[in-house]
């Protein structure tokens, strides 16, 4: 007769060490007691029943505030809510530039404080390149498949365009590598991984480097398992839905994103001409002595737009288009994690297909069933929960910028019609 599936274990961070992870297990003495799957793929049933709604996520309050500031006061207060709760706080700043006789490169400062007691000091200072960076990333990825990894920023710039030694260029990607760090810290699970503590701590991150490079994670290889050609039948309706959206979303935003960068480059291309235009006056002004005060005017309203015009650009090509670029990428990674989730759950589909051709009286389904079906549940359950998160990240990311943006248009308009 058939039992009934055992419950997911929960994941977060304390029972990190109580349970293993479904994917990290290889060997049947690493289980439980047997599961015997229904023919049918099991899903679990959402997380305490909460409504996953797409793409608006959970429920919020709508009401609009009385003004932009009264919402980042707002926002300002939760952010204190959940600093009381902290018990990791991680900053990157400090960047230093490294001239070596085969490469030149920049390194950051990160800064940790905590009370955890997976740490042996309560504060730890090192240095990090941004290869650093994207090793911790791939590590996570392969320990932790069934998550929702934040992007980095990409690493390469179009030459001629961007100088990656400049000075705003490497502030923008010190704000996004610091927000990259924040978002594993504030997430229960991957705040927890072996690989994030030796990044924070370790002094010399080479060593690890060298001893991960010959070993692959046993979770990360059952996710690379081959199918053998075989497809899945279908999603279940909800990842479908995560996975229309987020194509939505991408093709959305990578729309704006490209129309905004347009608008930056006329702006600058504008910028250049003003900067021509408005001593033309003042110069003429000089030869001109009964109109050398109206000329003079508009000289000096001129040079005002200026400025104000470059503030404006600088607002939007170093908070705006960031903003953007990281939730692009963000969505990237969804669909990653998403493509996994598709994986194991074909993987699962072709053994049940398996056994019943074989069509054997047991008594219970093989204990490979068995495991591939704990990993459907483990990402089905993971991939919810992150997704839920990311959808809240969003709003409250999306809220600010924009209307921090409205304001600096304001603002920009205000300065251009008072002139």
């Amino acid at each position: 007769a058939a039992s009934t599936p055992k419950p997911l274990p929960s994941s977060g961070p304390k029972s990190l060490r109580e349970m293993p992870h479904p994917l990290a297990t290889s060997s049947s003495e690493e289980m439980g007691p047997a599961l015997t799957p229904s023919p049918d793929l099991l899903l679990p049933r959402s997380i305490a029943d909460k409504d996953l709604s797409l793409p608006n996520g959970t429920p919020v309050d709508t009401s609009s505030p009385a003004s932009s500031s009264s919402l980042l006061n707002r926002l300002q207060l939760d952010d204190d809510f959940d600093v009381e709760t902290r018990d990791l706080f991680v900053t990157v700043d400090d960047p230093k530039k490294h001239v070596c006789t085969m490469e030149t490169y920049i390194t950051y400062r990160v800064t940790t404080k905590t009370t955890r007691a997976e740490f042996d000091l309560p504060e730890y200072s090192v240095r990090r390149r941004y290869q650093d960076f994207n090793w911790l990333r791939n590590k996570l990825e392969e320990s932790q498949p069934t998550h929702l990894i934040p992007p980095l920023p990409e690493k390469f710039v179009v030459k001629g365009v961007v100088d990656r030694f400049s000075e705003e260029f490497v502030e923008t990607r010190r704000k996004a590598l610091d927000k990259f760090l924040k978002r594993i810290t504030d997430h229960p699970v991957l705040s927890f991984n072996e690989h994030f503590n030796v990044f924070l701590t370790a002094k010399d991150l080479n060593a690890y480097k060298k001893q991960g490079m010959a070993l692959l994670s046993k979770m990360g290889e059952s996710v690379k398992y081959v199918t053998g050609g075989y497809k899945l039948r279908s999603r279940p309706l909800e990842f479908a839905a995560i996975g229309d959206y987020l194509d939505t979303f991408s093709l959305k935003l990578g729309t704006i994103d490209r129309i905004a960068q347009r608008i930056i480059k006329e702006q600058l291309e504008y910028l250049v001409e003003l900067r021509e235009y408005g001593p033309v006056y003042s110069t003429w002004g000089g030869l001109e002595v009964e109109l050398s005060e109206p000329l003079e005017g508009v000289s000096a309203c001129i040079g005002n737009c200026c400025t104000a015009l470059e503030e404006l650009s600088e607002d939007m090509t170093e908070d705006f288009l960031p903003v953007l670029r990281e939730y692009i990428l963000y969505a990237e990674s969804m669909k990653n994690v998403l493509k996994k989730r598709d994986q194991v759950q074909a993987e699962y589909e072709a053994k049940l297909e398996a056994v019943a051709l074989k069509r054997e009286d047991r008594p219970k389904v093989p204990t490979d069933v068995e495991k591939c079906q704990d990993r459907v549940e483990c990402f089905n359950a993971d991939l919810k929960a992150d997704m839920e998160r990311w959808q809240n990240n969003k709003r409250q990311d999306f809220r600010q910028l924009l209307m921090g943006m409205a304001d600096k248009n304001i603002q920009y308009y205000e300065k251009v019609c008072v002139t």
